[in-house]
């Protein structure tokens, strides 16, 4: 039986490295979960850019026994009603053989200790696909809980 308890989850800052890996991930995650095929060469650009600014955004990976096992990205918005700024969790993925066994609990408590110890933060936000009932019943297991907002947009495509 498999014990969660038993296996050590380590979390650290991802780097350049981790490129490959995270745009690879980012494609796996968008045809997963909106049927959505990604170009490489943007996705893997945008990886690089974010991570060579840390005002754009922050990434890290999880590994289990030193092999990856998964990867978050938060960005930030900033709030006038609060005067503090929300970490907007994105880019999440776990490789399935490691799905269960707690590797998004270890990001997201690695991400809400950071957040929790910077004064201008005020929370954590994230969005998820309404059908991802699974995912729903994560987040909720972590305490967080549905905002009541919908999400729109109007993307347009750039050259």
């Amino acid at each position: 039986m498999y014990d969660p308890a038993a296996l050590e989850i380590r979390v650290r800052s991802a780097g350049p490295d981790d490129i490959a890996l995270m745009s690879e991930w980012a494609q796996a995650m968008a045809f997963e979960t909106e049927q959505k095929r990604l170009d490489p060469a943007t996705i893997t650009r945008g990886i690089l850019e974010g991570l060579a600014d840390p005002q754009r955004s922050r990434y890290f990976i999880a590994e289990i026994a030193g092999e990856p096992a998964g990867t978050l990205m938060f960005t930030f918005e900033w709030s006038d009603w609060r005067c503090a700024w929300w970490w907007w969790i994105q880019s999440v993925y776990v490789l399935p053989k490691h799905r269960l066994k707690g590797v998004y609990r270890a990001m997201y408590e690695h991400v809400q200790d950071m957040a929790k110890q910077a004064p201008d933060v005020c929370g954590l936000r994230l969005y998820v696909e309404r059908d991802n009932i699974r995912a729903q019943r994560t987040y909720e297991s972590l305490g967080m809980s549905d905002a009541g907002y919908w999400m729109f947009e109007n993307e347009w495509k750039r050259t």
